[in-house]
């Protein structure tokens, strides 16, 4: 069982996350992050640090967002040499984007 990131990462980003995974299985996007389900551990370490409560086991991904367990699979592949492992700058208006639904046509998945 690995860690998936959901909906509610997309245009917040924050990685508090991402400096708490002991075994560096994160990847940065433009606006997202995501887990690599091959390098993740399942230690639970990352689900606490999301403030938007993004992270789930991939058994237990709500029903809407299962489709975040492929799409995290493949974006982690693309964005192989992305890897963060220590806390950025919030993007500007991530606190704004915390409280917003339906969010997945935002989702940018390829660096500019």
């Amino acid at each position: 069982m690995a860690y998936v990131v959901t909906e509610p990462c997309i245009n917040c980003k924050y990685t508090n996350c991402a400096a708490v995974c002991p075994v560096d299985a994160f990847r940065e996007g433009p606006n997202f992050l995501t887990i690599d389900p091959i390098e993740c551990i399942d230690c639970d370490a990352c689900v606490a640090e999301c403030p938007v409560e993004a992270i789930y086991p991939d058994d237990e991904v709500p029903m809407e967002w299962e489709h975040y367990i492929d799409l995290n699979e493949r974006l982690a592949e693309e964005w192989a040499d992305h890897v963060i492992n220590q806390t950025k700058e919030d993007l500007p208006d991530a606190d704004e984007w915390a409280e917003v639904e339906d969010k997945r046509e935002h989702l940018q998945e390829t660096w500019d």
